[in-house]
């Protein structure tokens, strides 16, 4: 009897995970496109899991909870820990450390970011979008189309990313900055591969 009684929990437990899902993702505002190119899940098993057509797994749930920066248990529904902090894990790449202070996939997207540099030159990149950026400490050097500007702590600066961009250190110190920008430039930043020297 207890046996069935644990199955019928897990069911149960099972069961609420696609609504749960769901609701999540549009709570975020992120459409099955947003959240399947964050996962590299299809969009059909995603509507699956969501309409419980699919059984949920630890392959499919982690990389849903890692887009949407929640814990798995809120996928899950596991009791709450009381604890509301969000704790970001840095996405580091060739001297810089980018911190997400969002959580949902798809839409705006803003990071804390502290680049040390590489030393490179600039290399002045497009992309669709639009970026906004907030210095916090340092000097921040912004290459835009004809413009090379710096900017100091406090200052900030939003562009077109249609036009030919490049951002960095400005000399040898780290600069802290905040940076906000649409799915484009979130692909760009965050999911570009480092090119192969």
């Amino acid at each position: 009897m207890e046996r069935m009684d644990e199955e019928r929990e897990l069911d149960d437990v099972l069961n609420e995970v696609g609504p749960r899902l769901r609701r999540i993702r549009k709570d975020r505002g992120a459409t099955l496109g947003d959240l399947s190119a964050a996962t590299g899940i299809s969009v059909s098993t995603l509507s699956r899991l969501e309409s419980g057509h699919r059984r949920p797994s630890l392959e499919l749930l982690l990389p849903i909870a890692r887009a949407h920066q929640v814990p798995l248990d809120d996928l899950v529904g596991a009791p709450p820990v009381g604890d509301p902090r969000v704790r970001a894990k840095p996405i580091v790449r060739g001297g810089k450390s980018m911190v997400p202070l969002t959580r949902q996939p798809g839409g705006l997207q803003a990071y804390k970011v502290v680049d040390r540099g590489s030393g490179a030159q600039p290399e002045p990149r497009i992309h669709e979008g639009y970026e906004w950026l907030y210095v916090l400490a340092g000097r921040l050097r912004l290459v835009l189309a004809e413009h090379d500007v710096v900017l100091a702590a406090g200052e900030a600066a939003e562009f077109d990313t249609r036009l030919p961009h490049w951002f960095g250190p400005a000399g040898e110190a780290p600069v802290e900055y905040l940076s906000l920008f649409g799915p484009q430039g979130e692909r760009m930043h965050v999911r570009a591969r480092p090119k192969q020297s």
